[in-house]
């Protein structure tokens, strides 16, 4: 097998490639072995007759792909299987050529060795990198933080598992076989099949490490204010959790304090505040950087890259804090630990104190048979406490007209709350989001119910729509399942 050009003839056209340059640009990651064919030919380094004989050979190495695929059972294909078997091909043999970090060497390569013989050893070197794959996975799996964000958690204990066991080497290597939902700070999506998952457990690793450093209870206790100032749960949505941490070590930093403490206190905020206030891109980004390099003095073992990475983060970062300093919400970039004004609401009536499905239906009966709206409300004020029960009934169109007005009119400001956190999820999420803004936009909902609550909800006065905002704030959404 040869593995390259040797001799004379290597050294000509490493010189030909000097002379008329491979542009780095043009080499395509995703699509490396026909981005060096077309370079090949631009620079000289190969003619029409080499490009041709590569493709021509890899449509035999298909012809052979498509007869193992079928077991020998047939020589066709949907033109779907074909071009997916091309492209697992091509994944590999890109594979080998990228390993050699020699586009010059790549390209001679492709002139002197057969595409079988490049295939096969593409293919050995996918199952290498796929074995190192699996070994991240099981450091991740044993590192992986306790924490109940849902992306995250499903992520590593069943998305990148079902990788691990369904990525097909030989027939299907470019896919990635599984929805990989939790997003890193710094992902490369330009890559595919095992390398981005190798990319991605790599970047994950790291991130898990760094957050280990810290309490678990302040980790909570920083994505529960992160809930609080942008009006969403938590554990439902897609965000970094490294960056969080990160972040927030470097506002302590900044403000004076101790890289290990990433809660802040409202005197650290009104310090960063004055130090953010009227200061411009540059400014900001060489406090930073100096802060990165206070706190890695501060936490010194951490894993190899983590600066690099770090550096990489804060480029979005510098942009977020002048924007939010120039339209005074830097509210919603350095969360402020604060103890809550008023105890948060936490639902003592979870999914398992909901009634029967039995003692639902007879209810419900007995509210559509009742012949006022008075009545009707007091059977629910009666015998309706779990919320999961109060939008059984919502959804079951047993109530009409004003008997929805009626009902909200008996509710509080944190019940009301609820039943705007569930109406307006979407609409909320963000911080400084007015409530009242939000009532007056929305014109229209799915349910009726819900269109009732909106007409309701316009009516009440200012002070009203403020005490329930509040709420929305303040519920402690640890025992809802309502999406």
């Amino acid at each position: 097998m040869n593995r390259g050009m040797t001799g004379k003839a290597a050294d000509e056209n490493r010189s030909l490639a000097t002379r008329s340059g491979i542009r780095p640009a043009a080499l395509k990651r995703s699509q490396y072995t026909l981005s060096l064919l077309a370079e090949g030919q631009r620079t000289g380094l190969l003619d029409s007759r080499d490009v041709s004989g590569v493709q021509h050979q890899f449509l035999l190495l298909l012809h052979n792909l498509i007869r193992r695929h079928t077991q020998g059972e047939s020589s066709s294909v949907t033109t779907e299987t074909a071009e997916g078997l091309l492209a697992s091909a091509m994944y590999a043999v890109d594979a080998y050529l990228w390993s050699m970090q020699d586009p010059e060497k790549a390209i001679a390569c492709l002139k002197t060795t057969d595409i079988v013989t490049l295939h096969a050893e593409g293919v050995e070197h996918v199952r290498q990198r796929l074995e190192e794959t699996k070994r991240l996975y099981h450091k991740v799996k044993t590192q992986k933080l306790d924490v109940p964000v849902d992306a995250y958690n499903t992520t590593i204990d069943e998305s990148l598992p079902i990788f691990i066991k369904k990525y097909n080497i030989l027939f299907d290597a470019r896919n990635t076989m599984a929805s990989i939902d939790y997003p890193l700070a710094v992902d490369d999506m330009s890559l595919q099949g095992v390398f981005y998952i190798k990319q991605y457990l790599e970047h994950l690793r790291l991130e898990n490490q760094f957050c280990r450093q810290w309490e678990r209870e302040d980790v909570l206790r920083l994505l529960k204010n992160l809930g609080r100032v942008c009006k969403f749960d938590f554990r439902i949505e897609l965000f970094n959790i490294f960056e969080l941490v990160f972040q927030h070590a470097l506002f302590s930093v900044l403000a004076g304090g101790d890289a290990r403490s990433i809660l802040m206190t409202p005197y650290q905020y009104e310090r960063l505040e004055r130090m953010f206030t009227d200061a411009g891109a540059s400014t900001v980004g060489t406090m930073i950087d100096k802060a990165i390099d206070r706190l890695l003095e501060q936490l010194p073992a951490q894993e190899p890259g983590t600066k690099p990475y770090m550096k990489t983060c804060c480029r979005d970062l510098v942009r977020r804090i002048v924007n939010a300093a120039e339209n005074r919400q830097l509210q919603a970039v350095i969360l402020t630990n604060r103890e809550e004004a008023v105890k948060p609401f936490v639902l003592t009536l979870d999914t398992e104190d909901r009634m029967s499905d039995v003692r639902l239906r007879r209810l419900l009966d007995d509210i559509m048979r009742s012949e006022s709206k008075e009545e009707k409300v007091r059977i629910i004020r009666e015998h309706f406490s779990s919320l999961h029960d109060v939008l059984d009934l919502l959804e079951s169109d047993c109530l009409y007209g004003d008997e929805y007005e009626a009902l909200y009119a008996e509710l509080g400001d944190m019940d009301l709350a609820i039943l705007c956190k569930i109406v307006f999820y979407e609409e909320l999420r963000g911080a400084f989001v007015d409530l009242h803004d939000v009532i007056q936009e929305k014109q229209e909902a799915e349910r009726d119910w819900q269109n009732r609550l909106i007409a309701f909800l316009k009516r009440l006065d200012d002070s009203r729509i403020r005490a329930i905002d509040e709420w929305i704030g303040n519920i402690d959404y640890e025992q809802l399942h309502f999406y």
